[in-house]
């Protein structure tokens, strides 16, 4: 006898005249009961069937993995559908490191497919071809997991005709990556799939430069992808720029792009060719700009806010916006360019705004709106040219009260409340001269910044 039908049952033969009431209250309370003990928390080692455990769970499910090798080495998919108030969680055993290893090249870790409410937590992934990729999939979280060492890139959401919604990709290291080389690779080429309303944040990305890579991007987000935050990330040494989005393609919201810290990028360090807000950033010593929008094929530069970033750059340009044919707003940015210029515009450049920007260099396709009167050595604590770390750039001298108050970031780089401080750049003035988090390559720390894991701080 079935659930539903024992239940029937159990209501016809009460004999009260609301039996079909109590069928039904019944029925939802025993759906209840039925779901819980469904939810199960289980642990497992490298020596059991971890893809049965693993493809079996049913939502709210909790699959601890011990410390140890899991070895992969033909394809393996994941489908599996969470809910909300029950998603299925798959984590390391607290003080243990899992890892999911794919012997050779010839397949994708793991395949996440038509998949939601579903929690990757602590797990390191290394070989194969991908690291994780996402098919079909909205309401996954992917947060303090290793993902190295692959053939391709780290995590993809790029399946043609999927929308991806939800996604958030917390608290992660990405590295040594092959081929393309992304460390996420989200959306698709030409909008045959987007991602949207979703979060890249506190990630640690870096060494995406070996000699199999042939782009190596650190994140990302392909054109029609609308309305992400890419937020508190910490990216080196790529070979194409640390971050790269597109434009929304009409689709809804702009992406945010805040308090990211970039350096030895071989490209552009940030790169957005429109429909975004970039604010609070660092970047240090790109092989190309500071900052750019390229207008590729198809995409018009502009609709981009630039505000409130600190942008120091001996190789190139901090700035650099080709092909500008929609407003683009540049207002209270620390601007030092070695010999270079710290603002190139072409295009229709009558549509760039400068307001407040403070540094060094020389401007081309614009007037006016930057005084270059800078010096790097006096107008921040510790700051250099010499693109290596650790360096202070709270602000001094000619940056303080320097800003364009009505065009002001509410946060700074560390999430500390500007308030009042009108200050040029990343951060506002400290009265102990301190960042929250010293610049460095790890994670970036700030109790301002994350809560339990997840983002905090001013919203956007």
């Amino acid at each position: 006898m079935t659930l539903r039908e024992s239940t029937r049952e159990i209501a016809l033969n009460s004999g009260h005249p609301l039996r079909d009431w109590m069928f039904h209250a019944l029925l939802g309370a025993c759906l209840a009961l039925a779901s819980t003990v469904h939810a199960a928390s289980s642990e497992i080692g490298p020596a059991d069937d971890f893809r049965t455990a693993m493809q079996t769970l049913v939502a709210g499910d909790t699959l601890t993995l011990r410390g140890g090798t899991y070895s992969l080495t033909s394809y393996f998919n994941l489908q599996l559908t969470g809910t909300a108030t029950a998603p299925i969680t798959i984590r390391a055993k607290p003080g243990e490191q899992p890892l999911l290893h794919f012997v050779g090249s010839g397949q994708n870790i793991v395949n996440v497919t038509s998949s939601a409410f579903l929690v990757f937590d602590g797990v390191e992934f290394s070989g194969g071809s991908r690291g994780i990729r996402l098919t079909t999939s909205s309401d996954i979280t992917i947060r303090n997991c290793h993902v190295h060492d692959t053939a391709a890139n780290a995590i993809a959401a790029n399946d043609s005709g999927s929308d991806y919604a939800r996604l958030a990709f917390i608290h992660n290291e990405i590295d040594h990556t092959g081929a393309t080389g992304e460390g996420f690779y989200l959306g698709c080429e030409a909008d045959a799939c987007r991602m949207h309303d979703s979060l890249v944040a506190g990630n640690y990305i870096h060494d995406l430069t070996g000699p199999a890579v042939t782009q190596g991007d650190g994140i990302e987000i392909k054109f029609g992808s609308f309305a992400n935050i890419v937020r508190d990330n910490v990216i080196h040494d790529t070979a194409y720029p640390g971050i790269t989005l597109y434009g929304v393609n009409g689709h809804g919201a702009r992406n945010i792009i805040e308090r990211n810290l970039v350096w030895h990028s071989g490209d552009n360090g940030i790169q957005a060719d429109s429909d975004a807000i970039i604010r609070n950033n660092i970047v240090l010593s790109s092989a190309a700009a500071g900052f750019g929008a390229n207008s590729p094929p198809g995409i018009t530069a502009g609709n981009l806010d630039i505000v409130n970033n600190t942008l120091i750059n001996a190789q190139n340009d901090t700035i650099h916006l080709s092909g500008v044919g929609a407003a683009v707003l540049i207002a209270n940015n620390a601007l030092y360019a070695s010999g270079h210029n710290a603002v190139f515009a072409s295009g229709t450049t009558n549509l760039v705004t400068l307001s407040d920007n403070v540094g060094s260099g020389s401007l081309s396709g614009v007037l006016a709106g930057f005084d270059a009167s800078g010096d790097i050595a006096a107008d921040f604590v510790a700051g250099s040219y010499s693109g290596t770390l650790p360096q202070n750039l709270i602000p001094k001298l000619r940056l303080l009260g320097s800003a364009d108050a009505a065009r002001l970031s509410g946060d700074d780089f560390d999430g500390v409340v500007r308030g009042t401080s009108s200050d040029v750049g990343a951060y506002r003035a400290r009265a102990n001269d301190l960042p929250s988090w010293i610049l460095q390559a790890t994670f970036k720390q700030s109790p301002t910044i994350f809560v339990d894991g997840f983002e905090g701080g001013t919203a956007p």
